[in-house]
């Protein structure tokens, strides 16, 4: 039974807790055009305290993609960038516990990084458009085809299709490991519109390569269009257009920087002008709505829903009795298959 002077604690720590959270989220989004309340925050607190205790107990570490829900990514998160930033830390983590707050084939990659580590997921339904739109068999068929080519993967892309793969690449560094590989002809999965982007940046630099690529596309941002582009030029003078490179390649032409989620989080917030456009997933505006309020962003964001599938009662369930269809096993043999395609990724291109 609680003492008066231990509830007492407890509440004072709930209370700090709450102010922690609401500096952080002040200027967030929860949902569209809602911002965080410190009510929603002291909501939330008991449960932030309980899994950062559960994290120092277990020894574990807590990455979060910034497509995830800033209440888990300023709430618990040790580690919070892109895929490659985030592929880095699972490498140098050698945490016996690893949560992966984002989507399953990123957790993947950290257990394929990180071998001997307990990898979970708050929930094994966090899926990905470009990663399940192709699985190894399929892959093997599309090499069959092409037998000269050099196989590349896009970081968004399954265990299993790494394994059948010659080397990883992120959107940060796909341009120059592509650009560095002695193979004229590269056949480039799961994602076509960035193999697109890719096809005509090499055509503007003049770079003699052949890109064939599957079909595969992000349902986040295979849904931006031109159109939104001149539509907000003409109501927002002076602004800045910022887009991933797997939005279409029309979009990408109509952008002022197109980049990874890190250089995007870069550029906007070194780069001076009165509006920006995010054409890319909302938890990124979440970000930059935190660390720099200054800031206007207008519109443009999408929702993933995979990505949003991550809560912080899952992480707490996770991390304090994780099921077994929370847990990340691969098979070893296709594990160290992938891991070459990842540790050849970061031969070509050691920073992002």
């Amino acid at each position: 039974m609680k003492t008066d002077t231990a509830i007492a604690s407890t509440e004072h720590e709930t209370e700090a807790e709450a102010e922690r959270l609401f500096r952080a989220l002040l200027n967030v989004d929860c949902e569209p055009g809602v911002k965080w309340t410190y009510e929603a925050c002291r909501g939330i607190a008991p449960l932030t305290l309980e899994i950062n205790r559960l994290k120092r107990e277990r020894n574990a570490v807590i990455l979060a993609h910034s497509y995830v829900g800033a209440e888990i990514i300023y709430g618990v998160a040790d580690f919070t960038g892109d895929s490659y930033y985030l592929s880095v830390q699972a490498k140098k983590a050698a945490a016996p516990v690893i949560v992966f707050a984002g989507v399953v084939f990123m957790a993947e990659t950290a257990k394929i990084l990180s071998p001997d580590s307990l990898v979970v997921v708050p929930d094994r339904g966090s899926g990905c458009s470009l990663a399940d739109s192709m699985t190894g068999p399929e892959l093997r068929r599309l090499k069959a085809l092409y037998p000269d080519a050099a196989v590349v993967c896009y970081i968004n892309s399954t265990a299993e299709v790494k394994a059948e793969s010659d080397v990883c690449v992120t959107s940060g560094n796909v341009y120059d490991i592509i650009q560095r590989l002695p193979e004229r002809r590269i056949l480039f999965v799961p994602d076509r519109l960035m193999a697109e982007n890719v096809r005509l940046e090499f055509q503007r630099r003049g770079v003699d390569k052949e890109i064939i690529s599957s079909d595969g596309t992000c349902i986040v941002h295979d849904a931006f269009a031109a159109r939104q582009v001149a539509e907000a030029r003409q109501r927002y003078p002076g602004l800045k257009v910022v887009a991933h490179p797997e939005c279409p390649p029309e979009v990408a032409a109509a952008a002022d920087f197109v980049g990874s989620t890190g250089a995007m989080m870069r550029y906007v917030k070194t780069t001076p002008a009165p509006y920006f456009l995010l054409l890319t997933e909302c938890g990124l505006v979440g970000r930059l709505q935190s660390e720099v309020p200054e800031k206007r962003l207008v519109g443009g964001c999408r929702l993933c829903p995979y990505m949003k599938m991550n809560a912080l009662e899952k992480i707490r369930d996770a991390l304090a009795a994780p099921r077994p269809d929370q847990i990340i096993t691969l098979d070893p043999a296709t594990s160290a298959r992938a891991a070459h395609a990842i540790e050849r990724m970061f031969a070509l291109a050691p920073t992002d």
